[in-house]
C-alpha cells in the first residue's frame, strides 16, 4: 500500500455513522454524457460531472436534489431557470478548488473568465477507479492540478472519494480529498476557496443592495439586487451567528436554510478536526455561495494572521468534508451530533 493509499484507507475510517433507514443508492455510468448519476429509489440524487475543460474546468456534482427532489443548485450556465443570477460562471454545483496556488487561479477559471490576463489552473479529470453501489455508496476519482490552463505543469495528483447515502427525509455526501505535490505547491490566502456549492435562488438571502466583489487579481464583479419574491435563503453558524455576518466567522458547520415550493429545506457543511486549521472560515455570501475555506486565514483576519500553507514536493495532504441536506428544520443540536459523527 502505498502513501497515497494509507492516507484514503485511514480518512475513510473517520468518516463516522450514517442516519438510520437507508435506502438503496446506485451509480449509473453515463459514459456519453460522461457523468456518473447517482441515483436513490429510482430518482436523481446527484451527478459526479466531468465534462471536459471545454465546457468546465474541473469536475463537479451537479446538479443537486433534495430529498423531495426539489434542484437545490443553480441552473445557470449549464442550464439556466428564470430569475436566476447569472454572475460568476464558474461556481456550478458543488466543487473543490482554490484560487491560488504558485500564483495560478484554480477557483475563477472558466470559459469567459474574469481577467484574461491572469495565469488560471485546471484540474483535470483522469479517471474513476472505483465505484460501488449500496446503502453507502462509494466513488472515488482521480484528476490532476495542471498549470496554464491545462497546458503547463502538474502541480497536485489529486485522490478524491464520495459516499453517498440518503433516507427519506436526508442526502449526505462525504468528499474525501487527498492532495499530493508533484511539485512544491504554495497556497496563498486569498478568499475563493475551497469548498462550495452555489444554491438555488431560493435558497440565496433576500437581496437588500446591489454589491461588489474584487478577486484576487483586482476583478471586480457586479452582483445586482434582485426581486426577492419566493428567496427565503438564511445562514445560521454553529457558533450562532446568522445571516450575511457569517461570512470571515469561523465554526464547525454552517446551516442555509430555505423554503423550495412548499418543501423546507436545509443545507449543512461539515468541517473535520483532521482538517488543516480546524474550524474552517466560511466564505458564505447573500447571493448564494455557500463555502469553507481554511487557508485564507490572511483575508478573514484582515491580515491579523496568516496561513502560508504549504507542501513540499511528495508530501499529501487530506481535506474530509461532509454535505447534509435535510427536509424539514434540524436543530443545532441534531447538526452537532452530525457534526461528532463526522468528527469519529
Amino acid at each position: 500500500m502505498n502513501h497515497v493509499s494509507r492516507l484514503i484507507t485511514t480518512a475513510l475510517l473517520l468518516t463516522g455513522t450514517y442516519a438510520s433507514g437507508q435506502k438503496l443508492i446506485e451509480l449509473k455510468s453515463n459514459e456519453k454524457a460522461n457523468k456518473i448519476d447517482v441515483v436513490v429509489d429510482g430518482k436523481p440524487f446527484t451527478s459526479y460531472f466531468f465534462p471536459g475543460e471545454a465546457v468546465l474546468k474541473k469536475a463537479v456534482l451537479y446538479p443537486v436534489y433534495s430529498p423531495q427532489g426539489n434542484l437545490i443548485t443553480r441552473g445557470w450556465p449549464l442550464d439556466p431557470r428564470p430569475g436566476e443570477r447569472v454572475d460568476h460562471p464558474h461556481h456550478v454545483g458543488i466543487w473543490f478548488n482554490y484560487e491560488d496556488v504558485n500564483g495560478y487561479d484554480y477557483w475563477n477559471n472558466s470559459n469567459t473568465p474574469p481577467n484574461p490576463n491572469a495565469k488560471y489552473g485546471t484540474i483535470r479529470h483522469t479517471g474513476i477507479k472505483s465505484k460501488k453501489d449500496g446503502k453507502r455508496a462509494e466513488l472515488t476519482v482521480t484528476a490532476d492540478w495542471v498549470e496554464d490552463n491545462g497546458k503547463g505543469k502538474k502541480v497536485l495528483q489529486e485522490t478524491t472519494t464520495y459516499f453517498f447515502t440518503a433516507s427519506d427525509k436526508q442526502r449526505i455526501i462525504d468528499r474525501i480529498t487527498v492532495l499530493k505535490a508533484v511539485e512544491d505547491a504554495h497556497f496563498k490566502d486569498v478568499k475563493d476557496g475551497m469548498f462550495a456549492i452555489r444554491v438555488a435562488r431560493q435558497l440565496e438571502l433576500p437581496s437588500t443592495k446591489a454589491e461588489k466583489y474584487t478577486d484576487a487579481n483586482g476583478v471586480v464583479t457586479a452582483v445586482p439586487k434582485l426581486d426577492n419574491t419566493g428567496v427565503t435563503g438564511n445562514y445560521r453558524s454553529s457558533e450562532g451567528v446568522e445571516g450575511a455576518k457569517v461570512w470571515s466567522t469561523r465554526g464547525r458547520w454552517m446551516n442555509l436554510t430555505g423554503k423550495i415550493s412548499k418543501e423546507d429545506v436545509s443545507i449543512v457543511l461539515i468541517d473535520h478536526p483532521k482538517n488543516v486549521n480546524y474550524p474552517t472560515y466560511w466564505h458564505a455570501r447573500d447571493y448564494g455561495l455557500f463555502a469553507l475555506n481554511p487557508l485564507g486565514e490572511k483575508v478573514f483576519t484582515e491580515g491579523k494572521k496568516e496561513l502560508n500553507y504549504q507542501l513540499k514536493k511528495g508530501q499529501s495532504v487530506v481535506f474530509r468534508y461532509r454535505v447534509v441536506i435535510t427536509s424539514g428544520k434540524p436543530t443545532d443540536a441534531e447538526l452537532n451530533k452530525l457534526a461528532d459523527a463526522f468528527a469519529k
